[in-house]
C-alpha cells in the first residue's frame, strides 16, 4: 500500500482505454486492456457539479485516458455510456430521492449473508433483492458460515430465496465448501459483491482470489491520502477470459437505503408473487384487505412469511417517505 504508483506511460497524447478499478479521493485507478494498473486524475468536465467525482465515475466504468507528461499523472479524458448501474439511496437522503451509484456495467450481483455470527438478516437481504429487481440486475445469494448452524436451518434459509427464483449457494469458505460452485457462477462475468458487515465477504473473496489485496493495494493515490481498499468499491480481475472474470468488492453495509420505488409497484419486485391473484380489490395493498391472494399464499406456505414481513416493512417505509419527497421537490414560485 505504501509504494508509489507505477510511472505513467510515456505515450503522451495517445488515447488508451480501460475500466475503473477504484475511485479515490482525487482520482481513479484504471485497469487497462493490457492488465496494468494506472492512477489517473479526471478531467473537470467529466465530474459532478462542484468538481467532485461523486456519481460521475465509478468502479466498472469504461474510460479512455492519456498518459501524463514527465512524472505527471495520467488523465481520464472520456467515460463511455453505462449499460446499467447499481445504486441506492444516498446516506440520510432516502426521502429526498438522491442516490449513490456504487458500480456500473454489471452482469450480476452477489449478496453474501451470514447464517450465524451475525445471524441472518432477511430484511437487509430483501432490500438488496428489491433493488436488483428494480434495476433489472440478476441476483445470486450466498449464505456464509454454514458450518456454524444446523442443516435444517440452512435448508430453510435457502428455500426462502430459491422459491423466489434466486440461485443460492451455501458456503463454509475456510473449509472450501461451496466455493467451487460459486466460482463457476462468477466465471466470465462482472459481479458486484455486497453484504452486511461481518458476514465473511472478505474471507470468501480471499479464498476465491488469494492475491486479492495485492492486485489493487499496490496502487495508491499519489498524495498518499487515497482510500484503503476496504473502504471503496474495488474491481479485481480474477481471470482474463475472454470474457474476463471480474468481481467488484464493496465495503460491508449496516444500513441500505431504498431507491424511490413507487409503492404500487413494490409487490412486483418480489418475483415469487408474480402471476398470483387477482386479489378481491384492484388496489389491494396486501396487508389487511379481505380476499388478498398474496396473504392467502403466505398462509398456504407458497410465499415465505419472512419475505411477506419484509414487504410490509418496505411498503410502510416507502409510504412514509413519499410525502417528504414530495415536499422536498416543490418548485419555488
Amino acid at each position: 500500500m505504501g509504494r508509489r504508483p507505477p510511472r505513467p506511460r510515456k505515450q503522451v497524447g495517445v488515447s488508451l482505454s480501460g475500466v475503473v478499478a477504484r475511485v479515490d479521493l482525487q482520482g481513479v485507478v484504471v485497469l487497462d486492456d493490457a492488465g496494468a494498473l494506472t492512477w489517473a486524475t479526471v478531467r473537470k468536465r467529466l465530474m459532478d457539479p462542484g468538481a467532485r467525482l461523486g456519481n460521475a465515475i465509478v468502479a466498472g466504468d469504461r474510460v479512455t485516458f492519456e498518459a501524463g507528461e514527465d512524472d505527471g499523472p495520467a488523465v481520464v479524458t472520456g467515460i463511455a455510456p453505462r449499460r446499467n448501474r447499481f445504486e441506492r439511496a444516498a446516506s440520510g437522503a432516502a426521502a429526498s430521492g438522491r442516490t449513490q451509484i456504487t458500480a456500473a456495467n454489471l452482469d450480476q450481483v452477489l449478496a453474501v449473508a451470514a447464517l450465524m455470527d451475525p445471524p441472518l438478516r432477511e430484511g437487509l437481504l430483501d432490500r438488496f433483492a428489491v433493488t436488483c429487481e428494480a434495476l433489472g440486475l440478476p441476483l445470486l445469494v450466498a449464505f456464509s458460515k454454514a458450518d456454524l448452524i444446523g442443516p435444517a436451518e440452512v435448508t430453510a434459509a435457502r428455500a426462502l430465496y430459491e422459491r423466489a427464483g434466486y440461485p443460492t449457494y451455501v458456503l463454509a469458505a475456510l473449509e472450501g465448501r461451496g466455493v467451487p460452485e460459486l466460482g463457476a457462477a462468477l466465471a466470465g462475468k462482472r459481479t458486484l459483491v455486497i453484504g452486511h458487515s461481518g458476514v465473511g465477504k472478505s474471507t470468501l473473496l480471499n479464498v476465491l482470489v488469494p492475491s486479492l489485496g495485492l492486485k489493487i493495494g499496490e496502487v495508491n493515490a499519489r498524495t498518499g491520502r487515497g482510500r484503503h481498499t476496504t473502504t471503496a468499491a474495488t474491481l479485481v480481475r480474477i481471470a482474463e477470459g475472454p470474457p474476463p472474470t471480474e468481481v467488484i468488492d464493496t465495503p460491508g453495509v449496516r444500513a441500505f437505503g431504498l431507491l424511490p420505488i413507487g409503492v404500487a409497484g413494490l409487490a412486483r419486485l418480489f418475483p415469487e408473487w408474480r402471476g398470483r391473484g387477482p386479489c378481491r380489490f384492484a388496489d389491494c395493498a396486501h396487508r389487511d384487505e379481505p380476499g388478498c391472494a398474496l396473504k392467502e399464499a403466505v398462509a398456504e406456505g407458497a410465499i415465505g412469511a419472512e419475505r411477506y414481513a419484509s414487504y410490509v416493512r418496505l411498503r410502510d417505509e416507502l409510504e412514509h417517505a413519499a410525502p417528504r419527497r414530495s415536499r422536498g421537490t416543490k418548485t419555488r414560485r
